[in-house]
């Protein structure tokens, strides 16, 4: 087999989910969007509704329908992006709640699907999406009419405990939220381990359900071993790969593996890229290819028939660091062509 093996620990993600929801007195959700953060939604999906998530996020109504499918009835599944255009018949037909971003997409909603139940989003700083304190003011009294099932907003800087945006946003929401009697959620992963003042009644932990920063004590969810295709000796003086980006300085043993940025694998990265070998780490040499990464594997006792990239040693926010992103976009970029194994 040439292609690399990405093994999925749906264990660790039940185990991440209880953590998160033991941090809170209050209902905890499961942000399952993007495919699960890439990792699969079916079984990513049926592991949390196992593990006790009663209420899932997803990004697009059309999300929302695969995951429907792979739970059944009885989730809640809300929509982030509301009530678009040409959304009735899934939000019907998978009764989906929509959080809905502004006037016209509440006007749609219930034209389209009355009675069917909605949410609502607010901007209380991040401008990016959901009602402006000002909008939410001239429509509070007639989308509250309506019986909301959850009023939420999002947290722009809650990775970073200290920053002054995370008190700012808390208070606009607490001014936007005064007094309604629908339940109330601002807590993502980063806002829920910002304590107890930000759960108000539901939290959506997202990218900490599968070993990301800035959940630190998460259980690790992915693993990725990548095989070894062919080996060579590099004669000082001699190049490898495109645009003869690296020189050998000594004798080199060079590996090439079977993965690159087909793959998820970003071609940023190398200059600071490194496998590991039964924990000892071998760096990257020379530019990430499409389907290929040499890597200097001459501290090695042997030659190994897999160099892996993600485990127990390096994390999805390691690899991030290496390629100047964050462990999300690592998550999410990871390709098709990895032999997929999961494990429970």
């Amino acid at each position: 087999m040439s292609n690399a093996t990405l093994k999925i620990d749906l264990s660790a993600i039940a185990a991440n989910w209880r953590a998160l929801d033991g941090q809170s007195d209050v209902e905890t959700a499961a942000v399952v969007k993007a495919d699960a953060y890439g990792l699969g939604v079916a079984p990513v999906a049926k592991t949390l509704a196992g593990a006790g998530a009663r209420h899932f996020f997803v990004a697009l109504a059309e999300e929302g329908m695969e995951l429907r499918r792979a739970l059944g009835p009885g989730p809640v599944i809300s929509v982030f992006s509301g009530h678009m255009p040409g959304d009735a018949e899934m939000i019907r037909a998978g009764n989906l709640t929509p959080m809905i971003n502004s006037l016209d997409q509440l006007l749609t909603h219930v034209e389209a699907l009355p009675g069917h139940p909605f949410g609502i989003q607010l901007d209380s700083g991040m401008n990016r999406l959901g009602m402006e304190p000002n909008e939410w003011a001239a429509l509070r009294d007639i989308a509250l009419a309506q019986q909301p099932t959850l009023v939420m907003s999002h947290l722009a800087c809650a990775d970073e405990p200290q920053h002054p945006m995370n008190e700012m946003q808390l208070k606009v929401f607490e001014e936007m939220t005064q007094g309604i009697d629908a339940p109330r959620s601002l807590a993502a992963t980063g806002g829920l381990l910002l304590g107890r003042k930000y759960h108000f009644d539901l939290t959506r932990p997202g990218v900490g359900l599968y070993g990301g920063l800035p959940f630190i004590d998460a259980v690790p969810v992915v693993t990725l071993d990548v095989p070894v295709i062919q080996t060579r000796d590099v004669a000082p003086g001699e190049s490898v790969g495109y645009g003869n980006d690296w020189q050998a300085e000594r004798l080199t043993r060079v590996a090439t593996v079977a993965a690159g940025y087909a793959d998820g694998l970003m071609r940023a990265m190398a200059p600071k890229a490194r496998f590991t070998h039964e924990g000892r780490p071998v760096p990257v040499v020379g530019r990430v290819s499409m389907d290929l990464i040499t890597v200097d594997i001459s501290s090695l006792p042997e030659t190994p028939t897999s160099l892996q990239l993600l485990g127990q040693h390096q994390s999805i926010d390691t690899l991030a660091g290496f390629a100047g992103t964050i462990g999300y976009e690592v998550l999410t970029a990871l390709g098709a062509r990895y032999d997929r194994q999961y494990q429970s």
